[in-house]
């Protein structure tokens, strides 16, 4: 299965090698963005069900996700596993289930595209439990946070990852002059 998504994500572009400037300033030689995995409905699927499997052992009656990252994930979750599926989303700062009913007494599993440090899926779970809910379990696509989200419990995934990340004054690919690039635009950085 690892290897079938890995295939996945270089085939649809999401998993990138080069010379990329991360939004918390730091270097890395590799960058995924999920939204180009789960833009084909086939990889989107695939990605779905076997997340499904792996979050199946908490029994959800629910699967939440936040806007915008998790939701085509959370959908194909909750679509293999039968369940409903909501999602909150960040207004003036603060994360919000607006467009649903609370599921007071339900058992909710979060699901997410990527976890590195589990903020937005922590915001999801806090607010889900402060409206009744049980929030009972945590999963994502990959998982990037390397044992130290902040999440309450460890996130299932289907592929942990840890690339190698440098201050830009200490990047191997900058003292190679491989040419910057912030993820996201394709366009040259300057650092």
């Amino acid at each position: 299965m690892l290897e079938k998504l890995q295939e996945m994500m270089k085939e649809s572009g999401a998993h990138l090698e080069g010379h990329f400037l991360l939004t918390s300033g730091n270097h890395s030689s590799d960058y995924m963005q999920c939204a180009l995995l789960l833009r084909f409905p086939r990889y989107a699927a695939f990605a779905g069900e076997a997340l499904a499997e792996k979050v199946r052992r908490y029994s959800p009656d629910i699967i939440a996700s936040p806007a915008l990252g998790g939701l085509i994930i959370g959908h194909e979750v909750a679509r293999a596993l039968d369940v409903p599926f909501i999602f909150c989303e960040r207004r003036e700062g603060e994360m919000l289930l607006s467009r649903f009913p609370f599921p007071e007494g339900k058992r909710v599993v979060v699901i997410e595209d990527v976890v590195t440090t589990g903020v937005s899926s922590g915001e999801v779970g806090n607010v889900l439990e402060r409206g009744g809910a049980t929030w009972v379990g945590t999963g994502a696509v990959i998982d990037r946070s390397g044992g130290k989200s902040t999440l309450p419990h460890a996130p299932e995934s289907l592929w942990k990852v840890a690339f190698p990340l440098w201050k830009p004054e200490e990047c191997p690919l900058c003292a190679k002059s491989l040419p910057l690039v912030k993820p996201g635009s394709r366009t040259k950085a300057s650092s």
